[in-house]
């Protein structure tokens, strides 16, 4: 269902956010590219803007900056992170660093609404830990303007199965008509996707392991090509493969992120 009222299963996604530059460059343009509402929030937060579609809270854009509170510099590139969710993010931590992972950011409370952390795996692919309080994450998922699934694409698939299974409560299966391409199951169910980077055309090169991020639209073309009219660019061009019709793309600031109109599952 697209609405999400409960809590997530350990290790499923369960919320994005973008860091950017420019943060209200950010929310202006996936506001016109998805329909999303938002603004720059209260210091106390950072200024953290939480996203809503339909009411519902769908994505996070912050500004980047320095702990205490200056402009980097050098500017890091704008990066989408995806977060998992856990019931303990303090043994989950621990399990990482067991399994050979790293803390890039430590955990640390969000006000009421729960604990956060940033974390890297073995092949270097970054992502976050939440664990839900007041705020349990995306209210809404799977339908067009809210981000529908996440990849792991990593330079080793082996050592990247065995990480998520000893430390993020996640399995891999291999995906029945998608050759070489594993799912990610938490909670008794699918949740993402893994493949190789070798396995990826068109690749820049040097790319290391990361986290995509799907969105769901009701038509790639058109999406697409209001991106590019935004200041957009796109890496790979809109295409149908067995999941529906999608494009990876970048924002005006760089940040990289999938689109797909899907069919079957995953747009259940």
């Amino acid at each position: 269902m697209p609405t999400v009222s409960g809590p997530y299963a350990p290790g499923t996604p369960c919320w994005i956010d973008l860091m950017v530059p420019d943060q209200q460059a950010a929310i202006d343009f996936y506001r016109d590219l998805f329909g999303w509402q938002g603004e720059v929030g209260a210091p106390e937060t950072g200024g953290y803007a939480v996203c809503s579609l339909k009411g519902q809270p769908v994505a996070g854009i912050m500004a980047a900056m320095n702990p205490d509170g200056t402009k980097p510099d050098p500017m890091p590139p704008a990066v989408w992170t995806t977060y998992l969710a856990t019931a303990d993010l303090a043994a989950t931590e621990k399990k990482i660093a067991s399994a050979g992972g790293q803390a890039m950011v430590p955990g640390m409370d969000v006000m009421t609404l729960g604990r956060m952390a940033v974390m890297s795996d073995p092949t270097g692919a970054v992502f976050g830990l939440w664990q839900a309080k007041d705020f349990p994450g995306a209210g809404i998922v799977n339908e067009p303007g809210a981000f529908i699934w996440s990849e792991l694409n990593t330079s080793d698939t082996d050592a990247a199965s065995a990480f998520c299974a000893d430390a993020l409560d996640i399995t891999t299966t291999a995906m029945e008509g998608a050759d070489g391409y594993l799912s990610l199951n938490a909670g008794g169910r699918m949740v993402g996707g893994m493949q190789a980077l070798s396995a990826i055309d068109d690749l820049p090169p040097g790319t290391p392991s990361h986290w995509l991020t799907y969105f769901a639209v009701d038509d790639t073309d058109s999406t697409v090509d209001a991106l590019v009219k935004a200041g957009g660019n796109v890496m790979k061009a809109p295409f149908d493969m067995m999941a529906g019709r999608m494009a990876v793309v970048q924002d005006p600031q760089g940040g990289v992120f999938a689109v797909i109109n899907a069919k079957g599952p995953e747009s259940d």
